[in-house]
């Protein structure tokens, strides 16, 4: 199995650079930052990523409130499978709600102005995704309070102190927060793209994100397989870094556009810039741009340090919330197996 994993990672990997060759190599014309530059594959492997990023972080939400549910408590996975499918519709719902709201705000705002602060939206948006997957309170703090919530519900339910209908809502619930925390963020992102390059690009993106995520989910939850969800985790970290600088790049240029702020070139780079720069990764000879750029890298990499500075001297509470919850499971496992010899030999 890990070696089918590798194999499916180099053959993605593959698949990327060569849909980049082609592009780059069927690109005509010098960048230029007075002219809208985002290509449709671009945004296609950006919002693709960006998905396939949250429903990984909604998958190891799910898989550390679910690994101790074995046995009789197997049974409790259903109401947190029905709030996470909620959850999802509810996601559908907010895009369909936040598309009519931008359109409405587009028979009364130019366009220009509307793109640049979508813009402005899926790059804060994007920056808060960023600080929360290095920042080390996000795995201490939201994975471990659903955990704890979890326990509770099912002590309150061993020890009769809840109804079971307030036990499954309570389930539903933890379901439901685990995804929808995600989709509201990718719906915000998202309504930068489906603005300027309309909903097909989005669809597809979308798509690409959902099918990655489903593959994990499957080998996650129905195939039990224990997958490197830290390294999984870092990856699409640093692929979401990448997407960061392109849509501050992007953003930058469409604030130039809608004349938010003034257009410098730098003439000594504009000669010597080679169009995909501007086609891949939003790299423009401008001074704005460039020094825009420079800022949200510096943001994503001095929140990094600033976690481990201030978090690094308190040692951990205990292992990774996913490996805290296998040991549970592990337990209720081992539980189960003493009290069957017991019964077989009365």
């Amino acid at each position: 199995m890990k070696l089918a994993l590798r194999i499916g990672i180099v053959a993605a990997a593959a698949c990327v650079v060569g849909v980049i060759a082609w592009q780059g190599a069927t690109a005509h014309g010098a960048p230029d930052p007075t002219q809208p530059n985002t290509s449709p594959t671009v945004a296609f492997l950006d919002i693709g990523v960006l998905v396939f990023r949250e429903g990984l972080e909604c998958i190891l939400v799910l898989a550390a409130i679910t690994a101790s549910m074995t046995g009789k408590k197997r049974a409790y996975r259903r109401p947190i499978a029905a709030g996470a499918g909620i959850a999802f519709i509810a996601t559908l719902i907010t895009w369909l709600i936040a598309v009519r709201i931008v359109n409405s705000l587009s028979d009364n705002i130019p366009a220009l102005d509307l793109q640049a602060a979508t813009g402005l939206l899926a790059v804060i948006v994007l920056l808060v995704i960023m600080n929360w997957f290095f920042h080390k309170i996000y795995w201490g703090g939201w994975i471990r309070a659903h955990n704890r919530r979890r326990k509770t519900l099912l002590a309150d339910a061993s020890a009769d102190e809840i109804a079971r209908w307030r036990l499954w809502l309570g389930l539903i619930l933890l379901g439901f927060t685990s995804l929808y925390r995600e989709g509201f963020e990718v719906v915000l992102f998202l309504q930068s793209y489906h603005l300027r390059l309309g909903g097909g690009v989005v669809l597809k993106g979308a798509l690409l994100g959902l099918v990655l995520t489903g593959m994990v989910a499957v080998l996650t939850f129905v195939l039990q397989q224990r997958l490197p969800y830290r390294k999984m985790l870092i990856t699409t970290g640093v692929l979401l870094g990448v997407v960061l600088l392109v849509m501050v790049g992007e953003q930058a240029q469409e604030m130039q556009l809608a004349h938010w702020i003034p257009t410098t070139e730098i003439s000594s780079l504009k000669n010597y810039m080679p169009p995909w720069m501007g086609l891949w990764f939003a790299v423009f000879p401008t001074t704005e741009t460039l020094i825009a750029q420079f800022i949200a890298a510096v943001l994503v990499v001095g929140s990094y340090f600033a976690a481990r500075h201030f978090g690094g001297g308190a040692p951990p509470e205990s292992a990774e919330p996913v490996q805290e919850a296998r040991v549970e499971a592990n337990a209720a496992i081992g539980e189960r197996l003493e009290i069957v010899p017991a019964v077989s030999h009365r």
